[in-house]
């Protein structure tokens, strides 16, 4: 038997370069670590899907049940996992986060 809301999760990771499983939305983030994903996704000019898990409680268990991640948000650019708020703040500060999106061949602003 599939699982609509994985089934759902897996057409945005297929169909978008990069998706931000989120509490709220990229225009009003529901907490702190989905808000600093955004900002700094935002900073570095990339545009990206936001997945409001708020809003859908399959989508909500599902996406852990996917990646294997207890946590939101969570990022996958071009279907790969990236992680959660911590890995992505510590990439960004890295420069590692730049360099995932010029090996991916993601457009930055």
């Amino acid at each position: 038997m599939t699982n609509p809301a994985i089934e759902a999760i897996k057409k945005d990771i297929a169909e978008n370069d990069i998706v931000l499983f989120m509490k709220g939305t990229p225009m009003f983030p529901q907490c702190g670590f989905s808000a600093a994903v955004v900002q700094v996704l935002t900073h570095l000019g990339v545009k990206f899907k936001g997945v409001n898990v708020l809003a859908d409680d399959g989508v909500r268990q599902g996406i852990k049940e996917f990646s294997n991640w207890p946590t939101i948000p969570q990022l996958y650019v071009k279907g790969e996992f990236v992680g959660g708020c911590d890995i992505v703040r510590e990439m960004a500060e890295a420069g590692e986060l730049q360099t995932l999106f010029t090996e991916k061949q993601v457009a930055t602003a």
